[in-house]
């Protein structure tokens, strides 16, 4: 078996490979050379697995490409795989999330965009069309740009049932039960210390969210100030951040096989955006956020960049491993739920997403 990490930057897109301990990695050649490479996804549900990548492509744009054998070729549909339909008076500035849907839906990806939209491909993200149930949502003419960007970054489809959970900036979660026909806004209990009304019903500027192993009703939120979590499928959040250096962060991960286990990466709130003391840590609670443990082998001190929010993820193995980059070009991964981590690469550009799957 071997293990496979996507690595996409501000110019290019790194694959990384591991041949069993995800200890020891080999790095291959950039692939999308001098590309924007802010969403990457590797969909294994496929019999040749797929490396779908949002691309910014300089002067012609943002599109989707897509990869079946491992980076050897990439393809892209005539036109563009996400346009909006004619009359509507906007155009895809950035895929910001792709996200493969469950073995029982192997064709359907779900893409976050900027503006703030969802869109839906039944193709294996061939192509994409607008969910327009949150297009057409009253409030999102009201929604804001956070300081990257008006985007819809996390997607999350329940496996068992038709709901799907979106987080955006600014405007919060937002949740349908119907596949993506009607939606609401659930984020009662985040704050937003930048508004006049620090509890609104909804434009929190929420960085991330994950979903619990132990079901699609618990959620944890990484919030621009704040981390919480919801046990009722975001209709009411309880702030977990105590025990932390620091609530400001980007990323949060939860565990795909241990209910209660999450982990962040803590920064210096508000614009300064560091490490706490310039130290790079990622913070583990196996409590659902009631402690926090810091784990620190093998990652840096002297640190000054940062981790966004779709540069940290976590495998799918029983011993859980986790892909830390930063936005000095390094990545971290660890095969032992953050108690020790090992260098995949540095010297990369500024890194926007990670993602790892286990290949056949």
């Amino acid at each position: 078996m071997t293990d496979l990490l996507a690595i996409g930057t501000r110019k290019g897109l790194w694959l990384a490979r591991s041949d069993d301990d995800r200890r020891t990695w080999t790095l291959g050649e950039p692939h999308l050379l001098a590309q924007e490479v802010a969403a990457v996804s590797i969909d294994t549900r496929r019999p040749a697995p797929r490396v779908l990548a949002g691309i910014q492509y300089g002067h012609w744009g943002p599109t989707v490409m897509w990869s079946d054998d491992l980076g050897g070729t990439w393809q892209e549909t005539d036109h563009g795989a996400i346009r909006f339909p004619e009359g509507q008076d906007a155009a895809l500035a950035r895929v910001w999330q792709l996200r493969p849907d469950t073995a029982d839906r192997p064709d359907v990806v779900w893409a976050g965009c900027e503006p703030h939209s969802l869109w839906r491909s039944t193709d294996g993200g061939c192509s994409f069309a607008l969910v327009r149930g949150l297009w057409d949502h009253p409030h999102r003419t009201t929604w804001e740009p956070g300081g990257g960007g008006g985007a819809v970054h996390t997607v999350l489809p329940d496996p068992a049932t038709d709901r799907v959970t979106v987080a955006m900036s600014t405007g919060g979660v937002y949740v349908s039960e119907d596949g993506g026909g009607e939606w609401a806004p659930r984020n009662r209990g985040i704050t937003a210390g930048f508004l006049p009304d620090e509890l609104p019903e909804y434009g929190q500027c929420v960085h991330k969210v994950a979903v619990d192993a132990s079901g699609p009703d618990r959620l944890y939120a990484q919030n621009h100030g704040g981390v919480f979590r919801s046990d009722d499928a975001g209709r009411s959040w309880t702030s977990i951040a105590e025990g932390l250096p620091a609530d400001f962060g980007f990323p949060i991960v939860s565990s795909p096989h241990a209910p209660g286990t999450a982990w962040v990466v803590p920064l210096v709130a508000d614009m300064q955006r560091v490490p706490p003391e310039g130290r790079l840590r990622v913070h583990r609670t196996r409590d659902a956020g009631e402690t926090w443990t810091e784990l620190a082998a093998g990652l840096p001190d002297g640190n000054w960049s940062a981790v966004l929010r779709d540069a940290f993820c976590a495998d799918e193995h029983e011993s859980t491993g986790l892909y830390v980059g930063t936005r000095d070009g390094c990545v971290y991964a660890s095969a032992d739920e953050g108690e020790t981590f090992t260098l995949v690469a540095d010297h990369l550009p500024d890194v926007l997403t990670v993602r790892a799957a286990r290949l056949p």
